[in-house]
């Protein structure tokens, strides 16, 4: 295993790096993206192991209900790198379950490749969203061919492949790109059902990022976004060679949707645990605010904050449920739940923005215009402010102000946006989410059981014997 510091060292590997407009040389060192790999290093000390065969717990397969509740209680004390590397574990051997039948050598790749994984204490990032061109069309009738990763030449060993990933997370502080296709493929598109294994720094990698890191001197001001740096890079893959030892899926077109829905599983599982978190924090604000606003016992107010409890505990629900009734493998492996999965995962994505609408409506306009805390600071103006901006004894301006800038910095400033964005199109868009629940509901029984409450036993009948 590897230390904090051997991991920065790790990074010094001639990565093509990019950051507005200039390429990093030295990621370690940097002011903005410097600190996502501070936060990943702290992880890897947090679960350093010495000894020769010592592997994270945090990369480990959970192999039980209580395994993988404590994966995911975990994920509060890892950094977004390190989550994310478990759940392209936890995908890549979902997926090759799946694809034994259609592609064996692939899935004998990724269980060679996976134990490589764990044994080097290599962090990766998941490479799924294509640049897709024309979204009316499918990814063989696109102008440009590109706009789906694609092989584009074949050698003696290997594969070359071209195109481009967006939406990637840390993809600049991994040492692994696990690139999958992003859709189902037809007959025709052999080229773009491609998966396979990436090295960060492999030559023709090129990895562009962009960041809600506040641009901003004062952390008091952002005290959430502050300490929360999660890059996005933009990965252009420019003729990179694969060899076949890296390369789980090449041709199968039948296969390519599996790492998606594989991936989805486990993304959206990370997704609502996260939820759970965050809905339980937009609530705690909002009862703060209301307290030093003195609005607390108006009923409009206890409402709106009653149905975001409500919100809050209808999460967690989920997730309790998606874990408690998870199921085992014949390899030993623990799998969340779908149904209880996606459909916690669609709530709390599609009720985001009604509790954030909740929150801006308790704690009013200041949000926006309480000013910096350096002001606060200033001879001439600070104590003033902090007059003006205090509510009764109890509550000065200080404390009021920290209150306003956590909560813009949470919910209505560049980290806001991004998690507006994020809580809606993590681990696929909403429609991703009621497929699958759909797909997983128990339909045949509900539908019984209506036939029965109406007194339909011929219908009822009729069900039975179709199954």
């Amino acid at each position: 295993m590897m230390t904090g510091e051997q991991y920065k060292a790790s990074l010094y590997d001639g990565r093509a790096t990019y950051f507005e407009g200039e390429r990093i040389e030295d990621v370690v060192n940097h002011p903005i993206l410097g600190k996502t790999v501070a936060d990943t290093a702290a992880s890897y000390d947090r679960f350093y192991k010495p000894g020769k065969d010592a592997i994270s717990d945090y990369m480990t397969v959970p192999g039980s209900v209580a395994e993988l509740r404590a994966k995911v209680e975990m994920h509060h004390e890892v950094d977004l790198l390190t989550h994310v590397t478990y759940a392209s574990i936890m995908t890549l051997l979902t997926a090759a379950d799946r694809i034994g039948d259609i592609r064996p050598q692939g899935a004998e790749a990724i269980h060679r490749y996976v134990k490589y994984v764990q044994e080097n204490d290599l962090r990766i990032t998941e490479c799924i969203t294509d640049a897709k061109g024309d979204r009316s069309r499918k990814p063989g009738q696109q102008d440009d061919s590109d706009a789906y990763v694609h092989v584009v030449a074949r050698k003696p060993g290997g594969v070359v492949i071209r195109g481009a990933k967006l939406h990637i997370s840390c993809a600049s502080m991994g040492h692994e790109l696990m690139v999958i296709p992003t859709k189902s493929m037809h007959e025709g598109e052999e080229e773009y059902a491609i998966a396979c294994a990436v090295p960060v720094n492999a030559p023709g990698v090129k990895i562009v990022n962009t960041t809600y890191a506040p641009r901003h001197g004062d952390p008091r001001d952002f005290p959430i976004s502050s300490n929360r740096v999660v890059p996005e890079g933009f990965v252009i893959f420019d003729d990179v060679f694969v060899p076949d030892d890296r390369i789980f899926l090449d041709g199968e077109w039948r296969a390519a949707a599996v790492f998606a829905h594989s991936l989805g599983l486990w993304e959206r599982l990370g997704g609502l645990a996260s939820m759970a978190d965050g809905a339980d924090l937009l609530v705690g604000f909002a009862q703060l605010i209301a307290e030093a606003n003195g609005l607390e016992k108006v009923g409009h107010i206890k409402e709106k904050i009653s149905e975001m409890i409500i919100h809050a505990t209808l999460v967690r629900a989920s997730l309790e449920a998606a874990i408690a009734h998870s199921e085992v493998t014949a390899d030993g492996a623990a799998f969340p739940n779908e149904l209880f999965t996606n459909a916690g995962k669609y709530h709390g994505a599609a009720n985001y923005s009604l509790m954030v609408r909740h929150l801006h409506d308790i704690a009013g306009g200041s949000i926006l215009t309480v000013p910096s805390m350096s002001d606060l600071d200033n001879a001439e103006t600070g104590h003033l402010l902090r007059k003006y901006l205090g509510t009764k004894q109890s509550v000065d301006g200080v404390y009021r102000a920290r209150l306003f800038h956590a909560i813009r910095d949470l919910s209505a400033d560049a980290y806001g946006g991004y998690r507006a964005v994020t809580n809606v199109q993590a681990g696929g868009g909403l429609y991703a989410q009621r497929i699958v629940t759909r797909n997983h509901y128990d339909m045949k029984r509900a539908k019984a059981l209506a036939l029965e409450m109406a007194g339909m036993e011929a219908g009822h009948a009729d069900l039975k014997a179709a199954e």
